[in-house]
């Protein structure tokens, strides 16, 4: 008997399961299909990604939907539209010989007159984002009041994404006594909430630990210099030679930025984020899956679509603000019981954060340097030779050989050999001869546990009501940005200073621009001085008293050099622009922040 039989699966699903060349169940599928399929029950299921949740859901479900009925019977939430589409194939497979089955995806960017039409003609499943799900149900497109199932994929990130409102809204639609199957990754609080919510008496597996990281994953870690984080991530790259991997970064801007620069010297990398099209995602995502992009650099929120075999290693081009999202993040390597390797490039200040992302993986990380020039040389030259002796010999070349003998008959072996090899060798050499050691330039930049920072004044103090902790929350709030991206908060009297990655400095002024506090500006202004004693004025109008000297731009220049890597063939996506300001009562918005939080 087949081992997917064996979990009480009909022959329909089993036959497909066998055309898919499923061989055995994984360890959530093998725990959650016998009790869905026996029981009319509630279930809450903690995984790693990548290790079959899809199936461990969607073939009871199947089994349970009456085929025979064109009314919409099971809710399928998910975080991105790169996953609902990715569960709305995965469905198709495994339902591929049971008839008049229909899946439906419905989700943003596409037309929603045309997803209308593919409900009304019948859709058993429905695969939702949930923003497009709420707006479709509130039009009266979508009738979901007599479902029977509703499942939540990746929950912890549909809560992390801001989806509790629209995921409440769109339950209120479904009937009591639905039952909900909650599939996560993590289980932070917020998890354990809506679990507490909209469920009854859930049954609960776990596979492995909560919040677990993969036992096919190594982590590392490599310690540079804000300014030298870019050069970091190339020798990364030139000393693994057949990498093909996820760079994740924390924002939409530096996500383009650094594919753009690594598009600029050479290498076959490419974005995806939300500022993308649809249309220019999947072309993105389409060329990663045929690997004619090598480095796919993302943000987490468009990550979540990402399920390609294969990924040698994940980089982590910069930590994500909340821990958990590390789980996210190196689950793309390391799948289908493949090891996988997930690398973190952090600054001094942020090898803290390594601990605390141990403690929640229940794993240990591996310090190592940044490779040097010459290890990358070596490396670079072994994989050519080893290319050289795996490739097939192709004998059209053969009609060729007395000619190519003739031309090289005064050369020996050695120097045959030694001039192929430098064909490609000397392109590294040259560039990394007078390489800088990276590690040495870490250990002795005085500004390291900085980066590549900038330091703003701000002309509101303690006067305003705020102190150094009032003021990183509205900071963080108001910037849209995580609350280890903003540093160094220094509250005087009637003014302050702060810190941010030099990356984030235009959305940083853009943020402030027109903005209002009691009737008068809030002036934010880039300082000369990390220490925060002096500051730029660039004119202010209305503005509060404060102390200070005037003094020049603090400026930063950093170095993009070409580098000698591979040859792109992936197409630059399109760059971001920074909003406007916006007017707001300050205190009212750390209020609202700690009523939210409370």
């Amino acid at each position: 008997m087949n081992k997917f039989e064996q979990l009480g699966l009909n022959a329909e699903i089993v036959n497909a399961v066998n055309d898919m060349g499923f061989e055995s169940p994984s360890a959530v599928q093998e725990q959650a299909i016998p009790i869905l399929l026996q029981n009319e029950t509630d279930l809450v299921a903690l995984a790693q990604t990548g290790t079959g949740k899809t199936a461990a859901f969607g073939f009871p479900l199947i089994q349970k939907i009456n085929a025979s009925s064109k009314k919409t019977q099971g809710l399928i939430l998910s975080p991105t539209r790169e996953l609902c589409l990715q569960i709305t194939n995965e469905l198709k497979n495994y339902s591929k010989y049971i008839k008049q089955l229909n899946t439906v995806a419905i989700y943003g960017g596409s037309s929603i007159t045309d997803q209308e039409r593919q409900i009304k003609r019948g859709a058993q499943i429905i695969v939702a984002t949930p923003g497009r799900m709420k707006d479709m149900v509130g039009r009266g497109m979508i009738d979901i009041s007599e479902i029977n199932y509703c499942v939540l994929d990746e929950a912890d990130e549909m809560l992390n994404m801001g989806f509790f409102e629209d995921i409440t809204d769109i339950l209120s639609h479904t009937p009591k006594e639905k039952k909900t199957w909650l599939f996560s990754a993590t289980m932070p609080k917020e998890v354990a909430v809506i679990a507490k919510k909209f469920m009854k008496e859930p049954q609960e597996i776990t596979v492995g630990s909560k919040n677990e990281g993969s036992k096919n994953v190594s982590h590392e870690y490599y310690i540079t210099s804000g300014r030298d984080r870019y050069q970091a991530l190339k020798r990364l790259a030139d000393a693994n030679p057949d990498i093909f991997s996820v760079i994740f970064c924390r924002t939409k801007r530096d996500t383009q930025k650094v594919a753009e620069r690594l598009i600029e010297d050479g290498y076959s990398a490419g974005a995806i984020h939300g500022d993308l099209s649809q249309n220019q995602r999947d072309l993105v995502m389409k060329s990663f899956r045929s690997r004619q992009i090598q480095m796919l650099v993302a943000t987490d929120v468009a990550a979540r679509g990402i399920d390609v075999d294969d990924i040698t290693h994940v980089i982590n081009y910069q930590l994500p603000d909340e821990i958990e999202t590390y789980t996210h993040r190196s689950g793309r390597t390391g799948r289908a019981g493949k090891s996988g390797v997930s690398m973190v490039i952090v600054s001094r200040s942020e090898v803290r954060k390594i601990k605390g992302i141990e403690r929640i993986i229940k794993q240990s990380f591996e310090q190592k340097d940044i490779p040097s020039g010459e290890e990358i040389c070596q490396v670079q030259l072994f994989h050519l030779a080893n290319s050289i002796k795996d490739t097939t010999i192709n004998t059209e070349i053969d009609k060729f050989l007395p000619q190519l003998e003739e031309i090289l008959k005064d050369s020996s072996k050695e120097e045959l050999i030694k001039k192929f090899f430098s064909v490609e060798f000397t392109r590294f050499f040259n560039y990394y001869k007078n390489a800088s050691d990276l590690n040495s330039k870490a250990k002795n930049d005085s500004f390291s546990d900085d980066g590549d920072s900038t330091r703003y004044f701000i002309n509101i103090g303690s006067k305003d009501g705020f102190d150094w902790m009032s003021l990183k929350d509205f900071l963080k709030e108001h910037l849209d940005l995580g609350r280890d991206a903003v540093s160094r908060v220094d509250v005087k009297d009637s003014f302050s200073f702060f810190n941010t990655d030099t990356a984030e400095k235009d959305k940083v002024l853009a943020a402030f621009e027109n903005y209002q506090h009691e009737g008068r500006n809030v002036n934010v202004e880039e300082t000369k001085s990390q220490g925060g004693g002096g500051r730029n004025r660039k004119g202010r109008s209305g503005g509060g008293k404060s102390g200070g000297r005037r003094n020049n731009n603090f400026k930063r220049s950093s170095s993009s050099s070409s580098d000698g890597g591979r040859r792109s063939s992936s197409r630059r996506g399109s760059s971001e622009s920074s909003g406007g300001g916006r007017k707001s009562n300050i205190k009212s918005s750390i209020s609202r922040r700690r009523n939210k939080n409370s």
